[in-house]
């Protein structure tokens, strides 16, 4: 067995996360643990943890599926008791399907599988899980197992006086190496950064508080942080930020984060995110059922911290930078008006048709901040438009791009990762339909046809020529119901993609 990977010592934000100890184990090991989980799979012989619990409980695992009674149908799972003396107290043993050769389709299913396994389970106190799922994987789908894990273990709960998730103080995990499990654990934990800020209320995640975490976490990663405030930001001309933040109390903030991992004087990736902390929708005020969940609103920027986090913590071989602009969209004497004519950091000018079309307007100045560092190629993430939601649903983000290529690439990654996007056609017909009478562009298409499109069109106006991929997450990154592998609200989606495609470059 191996020592734990975890840190003896986790400060600011991500101090406040689920992490247990994680250990490693051999196959088969016969270890005391309040719960082994194993999997069984369609055609295939017990994984040997599964067999030798299976000979310790009277055969029982094979008896229930030769009997049809235990499935093997995926996400089936059932929960027996363990051997009367040693080994597990409990057996949770769950159906891993149809297992193929394609082990980038296995990912998704190995992170999961292990993470409904090990939900399904912290309902009760346990304080020792025996993950054996890993031993029908392939070995390339391992830090899913791990990642799958820690995904379990956040949730919506999180002001709920008494514990609705129990974590565990181990997990083990069987047929892991550690280099799995310490990347597993990095991506688990980053994800589950994106999900708690997005989950936290807008009276706690506010763009100056936000900046403050993000910080934070740049000085514990050794990441060069530097936060823009109201007076910085009139000064670089961000009148865009300015203007959307302009009716809350709050004052809002654009964050710089640098990354320096690759050679010396290599162009960076650039990583944008929309981080509006809380949306009424402005004067164009949204009606309360759409206002409710508007915490959620910077999705994007916590997805780009997210990353971030992950990268510094795997050391990446990349230079990356990442621009997040933070802003309250609220109502008062100062909010920002329909008819306003807003002159950007680049010089464009907006025209203002409906002040609930925020969130391009703040990207407008974040995107011109982060085409400043020359980038080789661009990101930006955004829940911007319930259009993209009408057009893919809530599973899928829109991909909208000025360059194949990178679009390719952001597509190949997420489909490793079983994490979806769809690309949307971004035809120069679209340009005429953000054009305005008064200024450059309007900040809102023809009513309501192809918004998610000419939402994308208004931002291609602040990219120039760097090759620019646009995620349209608000669909994917905030559920209103739960599924077996996670809790509703935040799903910390894309964090993954976004490590992926920076790795293989």
């Amino acid at each position: 067995m191996s020592e734990s990977s975890s840190q003896s010592q986790r400060k600011s934000f991500l101090g406040q996360l689920p992490l247990p100890s994680l250990r490693t184990a051999n196959p088969g090991v016969d270890e005391p643990s309040d719960v082994a989980i194993v999997g069984v799979s369609e055609g295939a012989s017990l994984s040997p943890t599964a067999a030798l619990i299976d000979q310790q409980i009277g055969g029982a695992i094979a008896r229930l599926l030769k009997a049809g009674k235990l499935s093997a149908d995926e996400g089936e799972t059932m929960l027996l008791a363990g051997p009367a003396e040693g080994g597990p107290k409990l057996v949770l043993v769950i159906g891993l399907g149809q297992l193929i050769s394609d082990s980038q389709a296995n990912r998704e299913l190995a992170f999961r599988l292990t993470s409904q396994a090990i939900r399904g389970l912290v309902g009760k106190s346990h304080e020792t899980f025996f993950v054996a799922l890993a031993e029908s994987f392939d070995a390339s789908t391992h830090d899913m197992v791990v990642a799958g894990a820690l995904y379990a273990l956040e949730g919506l709960s999180i002001y709920r006086t008494k514990a609705v998730i129990n974590v565990p103080q181990t997990i083990v995990f069987s047929a892991v190496d550690q280099d799995a499990v310490k990347r597993g654990e990095t991506l688990g934990q980053s994800v589950n950064l994106a999900r708690r800020l997005i989950n936290e209320p807008a009276s706690a995640i506010y763009p100056e508080s936000f900046a403050d975490i993000i910080s934070e976490l740049s000085v514990e990663n050794g990441i060069d942080c530097q936060v823009w405030d109201e007076t910085k930001l009139a000064e670089e001309n961000c009148r865009s930020i300015l203007a959307v933040g302009g009716g809350s109390e709050r004052p809002p903030r654009l964050v710089i984060m640098r990354y320096n991992g690759g050679k010396q004087g290599d162009a960076p990736i650039a990583l944008v995110g929309k981080g509006v902390t809380f949306d009424s929708g402005g004067l164009s005020l949204k009606p309360s059922d759409g206002m409710v969940d508007m915490k959620c609103d910077m999705g994007g920027a916590a997805t780009v911290v997210a990353t971030m986090n992950a990268i510094a913590k795997l050391g990446v071989k990349r230079n990356v930078v990442a621009v997040c602009g933070l802003a309250e969209n609220m109502v008062s004497g100062s909010s920002y008006k329909l008819g306003d004519v807003i002159k950007t950091r680049s010089g464009k000018t907006i025209e203002i048709l409906n002040t609930d079309a925020e969130g391009r307007v703040v990207l407008a100045d974040a995107l011109n901040v982060a085409i400043s560092f020359e980038p080789s190629a661009m990101v930006d993430l955004a829940t911007l438009t319930g259009a993209c939601m009408v057009a893919l649903g809530n599973e899928v983000a829109g991909l909208m791009a000025n360059d194949q290529t990178v679009a390719d690439q952001i597509t190949a990654a997420a489909e490793a990762e079983g994490e979806l996007v769809w690309p949307l056609p971004m035809h120069s017909l679209y340009d005429e339909k953000v054009k305005s009478k008064v200024a450059d562009i309007k900040n809102v298409g023809e009513g309501r046809w192809g918004g998610a499109i000419t939402a994308a069109k208004f931002l291609e106006n602040f990219v120039e020529s760097t090759p620019w991929v646009h995620l349209d997450i608000a669909g994917p990154a905030f559920s209103d119901s739960p599924k077996p592998h996670r809790d509703a609200g935040a799903t910390g989606v894309y964090v993954k993609t976004l490590v992926r495609w920076i790795e293989s470059l």
